[in-house]
């Protein structure tokens, strides 16, 4: 049953996806003239993710801390990444962002057009370039978008949390942009990486944390160590509370 269910849900998504690729194709020529950062094509993402997430009527989404006075400064947001589930969780966030993404996702057919028309900010990971790459994000969070960044770089494969990277807490820091950790709850039970059957009854949980003020910190490896602190133990909580409702 677990593999017909997950053959249904794919088939759905392939349709979706197909439709709001011809919707970001619309409004990408439309508004290309004047839309700089492409918040208007961005809008059907939103669109995208609530047709993946909703509805799956035994997944379920709790959303904690999404105050909008959190990104009322130029903000980058800093997250765990335990699947794939966690692009479209994080869109379901009362604000839109501006993504950091891996350079090889352009080549996905679909997916990759979509992230090109969108205008996030594809990276070599393996690149020394990967850190100019980034600069791309100083405008677009300093016009009021949040930058959104995955700091471990890729999905979780067991479940555990990886070790960040700099480069988001050097950029905060070189150009004093408040750090807002996200903690994400549920992804990998339901969608492990390298799986593409589901886990159809889960509740997903998006804690958002109290921003960070770089300035508190020494430098961005301090400012990196006490983000993934923060995470780490937010993820510990809620896992725990997972267990003791189950």
């Amino acid at each position: 049953m677990r593999t017909f269910l997950s053959t249904l849900v794919w088939a759905y998504w392939t349709i979706v996806f197909h439709f709001c690729l011809v919707l970001v194709t619309i409004l990408f020529v439309i508004t290309y003239p004047f839309d700089r950062y492409r918040k208007i094509p961005n809008r059907v993402l939103k669109l995208l993710a609530w047709l993946v997430i909703k509805p799956i009527p035994t997944w379920c989404v709790e959303i904690r801390g999404a105050d909008y006075g959190k990104i009322h400064q130029p903000t980058i947001v800093v997250a765990n990444h335990q699947s794939f589930l966690d692009i479209p969780l994080l869109y379901l966030l009362p604000w839109r962002m501006k993504w950091v993404t891996k350079k090889n996702l352009l080549r996905i057919p679909v997916l990759g057009w979509l992230t090109a028309m969108t205008g996030h900010i594809p990276i070599d990971r393996k690149s020394m370039q990967s850190f100019r790459a980034m600069d791309a994000l100083v405008q677009p969070i300093q016009a009021g978008i949040p930058g959104m960044i995955f700091p471990e770089g890729t999905r979780t494969t067991d479940g555990s949390m990886r070790g960040f990277k700099k480069g988001a807490f050097v950029l905060a820091k070189k150009y004093n942009f408040q750090v807002l950790p996200v903690v994400l709850q549920g992804g990998y039970e339901a969608m492990p990486s390298g799986s593409w059957k589901f886990n159809f009854k889960k509740t997903f949980v998006i804690s958002v944390l109290e921003p960070l003020d770089p300035a508190e910190f020494e430098d961005s490896n301090k400012l990196k160590d006490f983000a993934q602190q923060q995470i780490k133990d937010e993820l510990k909580s809620m896992q725990k509370e997972n267990d003791i409702k189950q």
